[in-house]
């Protein structure tokens, strides 16, 4: 069911691989004609893709206060208080993110520095497709309420035709989320970035999707911004023989029923532990209530890697830069120097990503199909932008003059030499 490879084999295969776009041609192609219809017509435009997509309108597309306040009589109590100490933990690991403005004078007479300002307006995407992600909420909404965003906005789609999850309205009012739209898709993003008779528009759009969502934030992009362009979710295992492959399958699993593009790797040294783990993705795949998505992901995704140590496994997965890194080794945390390239690191045999994912406090929108080689996850940073300040004095410009003149009339900008000139004569 699932592959077996040695290392040079499975590096081959990684090398003729084709990079392609994270966005199919069929859903760039969908994307351009939904957002350029709601770009011309506004909210007509908004409604009939709405009943296209997501089968009725809305009554109305605002989840109303009373909604919101029916939703926590929906969920129980241990699901609260559950949801409630995760946010905790993603708010605490997230304000120590928190920049301040800085002053940096270089010399007596020349003051520098950086601030940083929030910005405006944020939407955020919650995807409502084969589950339901209230931690795709607190993962977003967090970071952009600690970085002092003044308006967090969420849209997500509406499985009934009218009523959003009651899960996820709950977590939108835990972590500080000023409105909720029913609306998902292309659909969304679009309405979002431009906003139409119902939607105000927004400054920035984050959050996953399927490959339409992300299509759309590739093609808004420039007009608002985004956070990334999402690939399928992915997570490699490096292990030898002190893991259990118990845990390892669970892990692998775990990462493949998200999608059936799901890629999930074990790189390992020990035949034996591959084995194992050939032996109980069968077994846990077989009780699964996602088995079909899993299954499917492992058989033509996924991969059981052998290397003959442990730098040739650090190696690999440099080369894939996954979106999740399992470490299951003894004294993982000797190993961290190891890693270039991972979206996010989870260490020792008691660290599964479902950690990350729910509860620990780092953030779960990580850089996905090899984007982690040059890109980061989602953090406080994504929601605040930096202006740098300069001030000289007279004397101080006087000294710079000869210098900066130079270089202008090297450029051929006589005008910028000029606007120097001027000012010391």
């Amino acid at each position: 069911m699932v592959t077996i490879y040695q290392a040079k084999e499975f590096e081959a295969l990684l090398k003729n691989q084709k990079k392609t776009s994270l966005q199919s041609d069929q859903a760039y192609q969908v994307a351009k004609e939904v957002i350029g219809a709601i770009q011309e017509e506004g909210d007509l435009a908004l409604d009939r893709y709405v009943e296209k997509f997501d089968g009725r309108v809305p009554d109305n597309y605002v989840v109303s206060d009373e909604e919101r306040k029916q939703a926590w009589e929906q969920i129980s109590p241990k699901t609260i208080d559950a949801l409630k100490r995760a946010a905790k933990n993603i708010e605490s690991f997230h304000a120590k993110q928190v920049n301040q403005s800085k002053f940096m004078q270089t010399e007596p007479d020349i003051i520098s520095g950086q601030i940083y300002t929030p910005v405006d307006k944020v939407g955020i995407y919650v995807p409502g497709g084969t589950a339901c992600y209230p931690s795709s909420v607190f993962m977003n909404a967090i970071p952009a309420v600690l970085a002092g965003v003044k308006e967090v906005v969420m849209v997500t789609p509406a499985r009934s035709g009218e009523q959003i999850e009651p899960i996820l309205s709950v977590a939108a009012d835990i972590c500080g989320v000023s409105k909720i739209y029913k609306i998902g898709g292309i659909q969304a993003v679009a309405a979002l970035a431009y906003g139409t008779e119902t939607v105000e528009p927004v400054d920035k759009i984050v959050g996953p999707g399927n490959a339409y969502v992300a299509a759309a934030k590739a093609l808004v992009y420039g007009d608002v911004g985004i956070d990334m362009i999402a690939g399928p979710s992915e997570v490699a295992i490096i292990a030898d023989d002190s893991a259990n492959p118990v845990y390892v399958a669970a892990d692998l699993i775990a990462q493949a029923e998200h999608d059936t593009l799901a890629r999930a790797f074990l790189i390992s040294t020990s035949d034996q532990l591959i084995r194992q783990v050939e032996q109980e993705l069968e077994a846990q795949l077989a009780v699964l209530p996602r088995a079909d998505i899993a299954g499917e992901a492992i058989k033509n995704y996924g991969g059981l890697i052998k290397v003959d140590n442990l730098a040739e496994a650090f190696r690999l997965s440099n080369i894939i830069a996954p979106e999740h890194l399992e470490i299951q080794l003894n004294d993982s945390l000797s190993y961290l120097g190891y890693v270039k390239h991972a979206g996010s690191i989870f260490l020792g045999h008691y660290t599964p990503e479902s950690l990350g994912d729910y509860y620990a406090g780092p953030n779960h929108v990580l850089p996905t199909s090899g984007t982690a080689k040059f890109s980061s996850g989602l953090s406080v940073a994504d929601f605040v932008k930096t202006s740098t300040f300069l001030y000289y004095t007279e004397k101080a410009l006087k000294q710079a003059a000869d210098d900066v003149i130079q270089i202008a009339e090297e450029e051929q900008l006589s005008g910028h030499a000029r606007a120097v000139a001027k000012r010391i004569k």
